[in-house]
């Protein structure tokens, strides 16, 4: 019986997951064989894994624009944005309120919004809207019953912000810098002008997990309290991140039981992580302005190639008009494709190799309706038929050309089995 063939695999998911990279393996692999001690101890190999693990926050600090100090170790960006939210409203107490955009991750939406916080619009390239958000900043009152993943909760509590829709006062203000679902950027310096007239006292905060490979996150957070990264989204291990906090800045920790980083996050640390990390990260930062221009040119092709093929069917979802893709991040093309259902559409891509998510791929394999799709005005048929493809450091031009091909392919068998 011949060998059964197996398809070429074409991975365009690194939005939800990129693959690890050499440096990291290297890194961790070095670390876990010669630093098996807890770095919190006092005797000699506790001592050289702490040299190790400072050598590692030095790194990150670096590429993030932070002193060593700021950089508190997470398993990642999940953990490292609900510290922020939760931190940062824990600290203010039960008055306190939360405001961040309508498209964010939701281990940032969920806390604000499960706490009677405010969410505020965008506009149809999925960009927060500044004069919502300076409104928002002007008059912070809360919505009676927040609602959570579609669903309603009851109010936070009975002397809290979203019982009696009073003003309350701003304690943290968050901002996804590049949206995991669209590449859409947010202009961050605008945001944080914003919050800094209308919210001084609030503490300001930006979920940078999908921007490191795509902005200069150091650059574009000056001025933030708060920046969360994770590991595995620039080829580092699952299970690393970080959050910048900077000095000063109190947060409630949400690990108790120990004194670790600074007393901002018990637990002992993981060495081999946090060097996978810090070399990922720093190989990331240092090839970005490379990456940026060599996957804008496959991500435009591939775009325009399906276009190509399938003509007007074709939405990019942050740019509906056609107009240019400046604002989206280089490696991210969310397409919407009338006429098809993306659940079928992914089953055929998958038999095909191709490795894509209808949206964010957060949220346990469900293909629930994109919130950031419904907040960009997208019509909900033609969100039926959302398409994230993602690029990142293992994407080859051979590979954005056959997904086209795939792709094409796969709808136009779908038009054949819906006509019967």
């Amino acid at each position: 019986m011949p060998a059964r063939r197996e398809t070429p695999e074409i991975y365009l998911d690194h939005a939800a997951s990129s693959p690890l990279r050499a440096c990291a393996r290297r890194a961790w692999l070095d670390a876990a064989q010669r630093h098996h001690a807890n770095p919190t101890g006092s005797h000699l190999a506790a001592r050289e894994a702490r040299r190790a693990l400072d050598r590692a926050r030095e790194q990150v600090a670096s590429c993030l624009g932070a002193r060593p100090g700021e950089i508190v170790f997470t398993s990642g960006g999940s953990e490292a944005d609900n510290m922020a939210v939760r931190g940062a409203l824990g600290v203010r107490g039960p008055s306190a309120l939360a405001v961040t955009t309508a498209v964010e991750h939701h281990a940032v939406l969920d806390p604000v919004t499960r706490s009677g916080g405010v969410t505020v619009g965008v506009d149809e390239r999925g960009v927060v809207d500044l004069q919502a958000l300076a409104n928002a900043l002007k008059e912070p009152t809360a919505p009676a019953l927040p609602a959570v993943s579609g669903e309603t909760v009851a109010a936070a509590s009975a002397d809290g912000p979203s019982a009696s829709g009073e003003s309350a006062a701003v304690a943290v203000v968050s901002a996804i810098a590049v949206n995991n679902e669209t590449g859409s950027i947010n202009p961050l310096s605008a945001v944080a002008e914003a919050a800094r007239e209308l919210a001084p006292e609030a503490l300001l905060h930006s979920d940078a997990v999908q921007a490191v490979n795509w902005i200069d996150v150091a650059a574009e957070t000056v001025g933030y309290d708060l920046v969360s990264v994770t590991g595995h989204k620039v080829g580092a291990p699952v299970g690393t991140g970080v959050l910048v906090v900077r000095d000063g800045v109190l947060l409630d920790p949400l690990i108790i039981g120990g004194g670790q980083e600074r007393g901002r996050r018990a637990g002992t640390p993981d060495v081999a992580g946090a060097a996978a990390f810090a070399a990922a990260l720093s190989e990331a930062t240092e090839q970005r302005a490379d990456s940026v221009q060599r996957l804008r040119l496959l991500r435009d092709g591939l775009i325009d190639g399906l276009i190509e093929r399938l003509g007007d069917r074709v939405t990019v979802s942050a740019a509906p008009d056609g107009s240019d893709r400046d604002h989206i991040a280089a490696g991210i093309a969310n397409v919407c494709i009338a006429g098809v259902q993306s659940e079928a559409l992914l089953f055929l891509l998958d038999a095909a190799g191709v490795r894509a998510s209808a949206a964010s791929s957060c949220s346990s394999g469900a293909q629930d309706p994109s919130h950031v799709l419904a907040a960009m005005g997208v019509p909900r048929h033609l969100a039926a038929g959302s398409l994230r493809l993602s690029l990142g450091h293992t994407t080859t031009s051979d590979e954005a050309e056959r997904a086209v091909e795939a792709i094409s392919e796969s709808v136009l068998r779908l038009d054949r089995f819906d006509g019967g």
